[in-house]
């Protein structure tokens, strides 16, 4: 017993308090609570949005292929008097534009800093410039198709054709907005949202490309 109580003298008395809970880990998602858009980066709602929008597109998409497939020969009419180069040219300058918006999204990610700021900026501004260069480009493809030359009787395709390509015009010219105001306060979770609506942009136009000038 003596030699029991001599080696609790050394050890001292056991402390038997709890240890500390660990501290809370942070979130592996951007967005928890928001189900299956909680893994997405930027802010929700945005791509409430960008669904919405893509829905939307779906249905016109739909639509024009059942009149199409109920007037085959007015629809090639049609898509023969387009200019398929020049919405091939498009497509790149947009598809380059996307990509400058996600090298922005790459900068913003960077330790902040006076540099890290001009570089998400520099990005977003080229996104800008081929945005509106995209939109240059269509309004002279308007003017060739429509004002150099006789029309064909083709009057449902062009209501299609004017109709698509000019809600993704109004797309693109609210995506120049939303680069704009990201530009001038290029904070991550700020780019993140609006490069995602500009990405939506790109892909609406690759479907529409071919749907409107090479499909036969």
């Amino acid at each position: 017993m003596a030699n029991l109580k001599r080696r609790r003298d050394i050890e001292g008395p056991s402390d038997k308090r709890p240890s500390a809970m660990p501290s809370a880990m942070p979130s592996p998602v951007p967005n928890p609570g928001w189900g299956p858009l909680s893994g997405l980066p930027g802010n929700p709602l945005m791509w409430v949005l960008i669904l919405s929008e893509l829905l939307v597109f779906a249905a016109f998409f739909g639509v024009f292929a059942w009149h199409r497939a109920n007037a085959p020969q007015s629809f090639l009419l049609g898509q023969q008097h387009l200019a398929p180069l020049i919405g091939g040219l498009n497509t790149l300058v947009l598809l380059t534009s996307g990509l400058a918006a996600a090298l922005a999204v790459d900068a913003s990610r960077q330790p902040p800093s006076a540099r890290q700021r001009r570089r998400t900026r520099q990005r977003l501004w080229i996104a800008m410039a081929l945005g509106i260069l995209f939109c240059v480009i269509k309004a002279f493809e308007y003017h060739l198709e429509f004002f150099t030359s006789p029309i064909p009787n083709s009057v449902t395709f062009f209501t299609f054709y004017i109709g698509l390509t000019g809600f993704h015009a109004a797309h693109v010219m609210f995506g120049l907005c939303l680069l704009a105001i990201a530009a001038w306060r290029p904070h991550p979770h700020t780019v993140e949202t609006v490069a995602a609506f500009w990405h939506m942009v790109d892909l609406v136009w690759v479907l529409l490309y071919p749907l409107l000038y090479l499909v036969r």
